[in-house]
């Protein structure tokens, strides 16, 4: 295990390094949240991939692989769906407004009553994400060094924090960058066909496998429908996600480079499901199906490609534990705490002082600690994750698309949405079990029908309002401080910081 050790510490002594270089770039709020809001295409499709592509997506998938073959894909295939639909759709459009998270976009349209409480749900979600992500340390570090579960995740949670607290956005997106890289090589390019061969090919899988492991829609027709409603809808309205669109130097940018980086999970899914098919060949009693991951890797890989594979599955990790992290700290700065000090309106303004950042990286190093400690006491990761995906959805969804969408949507309307949505999503998963989908499908009709229903018995929202945000929408309300030949098409940074201006 001697090259395999020294791959992993090579890789994450890389990622401190890249923390303390991200630390000398950042000097602003806008450079420390947001990269400066300068990431060319290349840049941009590869940190997306990474943070949308996390543990759930890695040994989860493959465990669904396992569980239920081919059609195992789906749950990330959706996340590929979802992100596809983003990107398309509504990212340019995000992308225009300049703002930091999803309650300022709120407060924007709705006329600045909606922040506070919509960020609280918000941060609940990014919170418990970040949790789930830290958690799936433990099983790589046990792999890796046969340490216990408490190790393991305050070492792996320890070296996320370190380099987001120290360079945010700017070091979490170097980090992303590399770990795209080691993931394709790890799991698409390595282990993908040895894992395939070591099977004995397609044709022996069929032999020793039930025809339903090939059944595209062999895990179930209303699985696959939740699948849609969690994570199709939350790639739509997470901060984790919009946080990325803000990066993008360019309405451009964040459409293509999406569509190029959701094609790339799309892949990334069916590449999972295959490589749990196989296992389910090689071991097919496995005690649990999230173990087939570890098994293989540890089992069938040579020395060396063993360290690379399993720096893949934490380079997935690491991802988007840290996305997650610096999204939850946002949210808890901007949305929360600032508001409830009177510090900030809605406007997601640009012309932040250096003591913002120094408050933004003390609110990461905050959140990465309380991080730690929840996933240390925490067991169940498909629980916490669905509680989170439950929230998010069943309180954001309709008021964020209906702002979107919908000019007679209102800000009594939104926040009636957002508390009848999560009331009744966290009262149902109490009542029916927090992995029913119940929760999620009354939960969301119950958000839409009060949001229809109290816009149009609520006055409109103002005129002035709604122009200034068509006028946000179009980019014209508030001017990107950053020039846009900052950032060469391939995404590398250019020149220094400049100066920024003040919001409306």
């Amino acid at each position: 295990m001697a090259v395999d050790y020294a791959v992993i510490v090579v890789y994450l002594a890389g990622m401190l390094a890249m923390g303390w270089w991200g630390m000398r770039r950042a000097k602003s709020k806008s450079e420390f949240l947001v990269a400066g809001r300068r990431l060319g295409p290349a840049m941009y499709s590869g940190t997306m991939a990474a943070i949308v592509l996390g543990g759930a997506s890695t040994i989860g998938g493959v465990g669904l692989g396992y569980q239920y073959g081919l059609s195992g894909a789906w749950m990330v295939f959706t996340i590929g769906l979802g992100l596809l639909a983003l990107s398309v759709f509504f990212s340019a459009r995000i992308a225009r407004l300049k703002v930091y998270t999803v309650s300022e976009m709120l407060d924007l349209r709705y006329g600045g009553r909606a922040g506070i409480i919509s960020g609280v749900v918000m941060w609940a979600y990014t919170l418990m994400l970040a949790v789930t992500s830290t958690i799936a340390y433990a099983t790589i570090f046990d792999v890796l060094f046969d340490v216990n579960r408490t190790v393991a995740i305050v070492l792996g949670g320890t070296i996320v924090v370190a380099y987001s607290t120290l360079g945010g956005m700017w070091s979490i997106t170097l980090t992303d960058m590399v770990q795209f890289v080691v993931k394709t090589i790890g799991l698409l390019l390595l282990l993908l066909p040895i894992a395939v061969i070591k099977a004995g090919g397609f044709s022996e899988m069929k032999a020793q496998l039930p025809t339903e492991y090939f059944d595209p829609l062999g895990i179930g027709g209303e699985t696959i429908f939740t699948y849609v409603l969690i994570y199709t809808f939350g790639m739509l309205i997470g901060q984790d996600i919009w946080q990325r669109v803000f990066t993008a130097r360019s309405d451009t940018t964040a459409r293509w480079g999406g569509t190029v980086a959701g094609t790339y999970c799309l892949v990334y899914a069916i590449a999972g499901a295959v490589i749990g098919t196989a296992a389910k060949v090689m071991y097919p009693n496995l005690a649990s199906a999230d173990s087939a991951f570890a098994t293989i890797v540890k089992d069938e890989l040579p020395v060396g490609v063993r360290g690379l594979v399993l720096a893949a599955a934490l380079a997935a990790v690491m991802s988007t534990s840290s996305g997650a992290l610096i999204a939850c700290a946002t949210v808890a700065n901007n949305d929360i705490w600032s508001r409830l000090r009177g510090v900030v309106g809605a406007g997601g303004a640009d012309d932040e002082p250096h003591d913002e950042v120094k408050g933004n990286r003390a609110f990461i190093l905050i959140m990465g600690i309380a991080v730690i400690f929840i996933a240390i006491a925490l067991n169940d990761v498909v629980e916490a994750l669905t509680v989170a995906y439950n929230l998010l959805v069943g309180g954001l969804l309709v008021p964020i698309i209906g702002g979107l969408l919908w000019r007679r949507g209102t800000a009594a309307g939104a926040l009636s949405a957002v508390c009848v949505g999560g009331v009744a999503v966290v009262g149902l998963m109490w009542h029916y079990g927090i992995l029913a989908n119940q929760p999620i499908y009354y939960g969301l009709l119950a958000s839409l029908a009060v949001y229809v229903v109290v816009s149009l018995a609520t006055p409109p929202t103002d005129a002035a309002v709604l122009a200034a945000w068509r006028e946000r929408l179009a980019g014209r309300g508030e001017p990107d401080p950053v020039a846009p030949a900052a950032a060469d098409a391939s995404g590398t940074p250019g020149s220094p910081d400049h100066p920024s201006r003040s919001a409306v």
